[in-house]
């Protein structure tokens, strides 16, 4: 059997909705790619980077005859991958590559600049105290009680700039001081902080899979923090109940575990307030990229004449540009620590910043790669014709694509473990069935929130983070999932149940 042109794909698909009848081959492709990740990363072990970049090739092998690249569809980043395809013309084989660059090329170029700053912003908070300057200073204001709300407020705030096993990493040992001095309340301070974390590692850019979702919508980065932030507000409150009545249901005992000495609690709990850096100067890194890309979306949506300031604060408000100033206060907040707590370092300053920073660099490179074979993928996805076949399904069957985000993400997300591939997966579906979104009645932002959302769902065995909460709070495999697998279960159907509801009383469709 041939397989269909993509040329002539899109009528065809028109006709065949409108009798009845729905080619099922892109929907085919789409199958078969998606259990070639899962098998791939989950059971062959291969790299997410490669098991993505492998697979958009795959889904363009597979679609047959794709189209020339000229100079009306070719990209910025084109003219690196050599892209003359005069005499490549018959070569699907070829084609699929360079698309599948074109696609990696784009992604990773609108995107890649945020994440490599957002690593160096996380690191210097670290390296700097800042991160223990916010924690603490929460603690003053709502006291030892109120512990939980304070390691729920930090996981939360934390978590946007920072990568969540970092984050979980920074707070397990305040989880487990803190623990000491109250005598109780271990589960509660560990699930509160985790699951708070979780939630906006997957809902609010600029970490790396909101962003990328915000990206491949076209969704202004501004107003993807604001939804983001404003829909994780009631999954939080369900973390803190939950949070407790696994305290009051499981009380699980704080028991020893490898890298956390007693000495390494005390030094957290002895650390004198003066070395550490002030609120404000801690705060600017987490702070100033919310505020400056969230005004400038909150001015753009007034659509009125800005005045002559708005340029300025276009500029400083861009998503480059605010990470980049904010970059620049964490390394100068960190380097200011370095030279406080050892003198001698002054002179050598710039060589100690680079290897202090070369570790996260390399991981945001990886990140980076991932999230650039995901965009691969995601084009792949939309050149083999799946967004019709899709929708045409969905139309058909009266399928929610709000419900279809939500569970197309989640499949993922079980199956192979990582939310940030679920996200990617389930992206690049919906930008394929929904394109600009014209045609939605209620604003794109809750397709954003619906990929989002669905990539938290039941965190297990397969999962990195499943395995980083269980070893560093000392839990047992089975209380793990107890708990945190049930918690973000509960995170994800409840947010779910938020979106279905507000995209009816508020869509905000333009």
């Amino acid at each position: 059997m041939q397989t269909p042109s993509v040329v002539t794909m899109i009528p065809l698909l028109a006709q065949a909705s409108a009798e009845a009848s729905i080619s099922m081959w892109p929907f085919a492709i789409l199958s078969i790619c998606v259990v070639f990740i899962v098998v791939a990363i989950t059971m062959l072990r291969v790299h997410a980077f490669l098991a993505l970049i492998l697979a958009a090739i795959l889904a363009g092998i597979l679609t047959g005859d794709l189209p020339n690249l000229n100079d009306l569809n070719k990209g910025l980043f084109d003219s690196r991958v050599a892209l003359d395809m005069t005499d490549l013309k018959g070569n699907n084989l070829i084609k699929s590559v360079k698309w599948s660059l074109k696609g990696f090329g784009n992604t990773a170029g609108g995107i890649g600049l945020v994440i490599a700053l957002a690593a160096i912003i996380g690191t210097c908070l670290m390296g700097s105290g800042a991160a223990d300057r916010i924690v603490r200073s929460l603690l003053k204001v709502c006291g030892e009680k109120r512990a939980g709300i304070v390691l729920l407020m930090s996981g939360f705030l934390l978590s946007i700039p920072v990568f969540f096993d970092t984050v979980f990493f920074l707070l397990i040992p305040l989880a487990r001081a803190l623990s000491l001095r109250t005598g109780k309340s271990y589960t509660m301070y560990v699930i509160a902080m985790a699951g708070a974390g979780a939630i906006t590692h997957s809902m609010v850019p600029p970490t790396p899979g909101p962003l990328m979702i915000a990206n491949t919508l076209k969704i202004d980065l501004g107003v993807a923090i604001m939804a983001g932030l404003a829909a994780s507000i009631l999954p939080a409150w369900l973390v803190l109940v939950m949070a407790k009545r696994f305290d009051d249901k499981l009380n699980i005992p704080m028991r020893n575990v490898p890298g956390t000495s007693a000495q390494d609690l005390k030094s957290i709990v002895d650390k004198k307030d003066s070395e550490l850096p002030g609120l404000f100067v801690s705060s600017i890194p987490v702070a100033f990229p919310v505020v400056a890309i969230s005004l400038v979306s909150v001015l753009d949506m007034l659509g009125k004449d800005q005045g002559k300031l708005y340029p300025y604060l276009q500029f400083f408000g861009h998503s480059n540009i605010a990470m980049l100033i904010a970059a620049a206060f964490a390394v100068a907040t960190y380097a200011a620590q370095l030279i406080k707590n050892n003198p001698s370092l002054r002179g050598n300053l710039s060589k100690t910043l680079s290897e202090k920073l070369d570790a996260p660099l390399h991981m945001a490179g990886v990140i980076i790669l991932i999230t650039g074979a995901g965009g691969a993928f995601g084009g792949m996805i939309r050149l083999a014709g799946v967004g019709e076949t899709i929708q045409a399904l969905a139309d058909k069957f009266n399928i929610s694509y709000i419900l279809l985000a939500w569970l197309a993400t989640a499949v993922v997300r079980i199956a192979q473990g990582s939310a940030t591939v679920a996200m990617i997966t389930g992206v690049g579906l919906m930008a394929a069935v929904i394109g600009d979104g014209a045609g939605l009645t209620y604003h794109p932002l809750y397709i954003f929130l619906a990929v989002g959302f669905g990539s938290i769902t039941l965190s297990w065995m397969n999962d990195s983070g499943f395995w980083v909460v269980q070893r560093l709070s000392g839990f047992t495999e089975k209380e793990t999932l107890r708990t945190w697998s049930v918690l973000l279960t509960a995170i994800s159907l409840l947010g779910l149940v938020e979106i279905l509801v507000f995209s009816r009383i508020l869509p905000f469709a333009g």
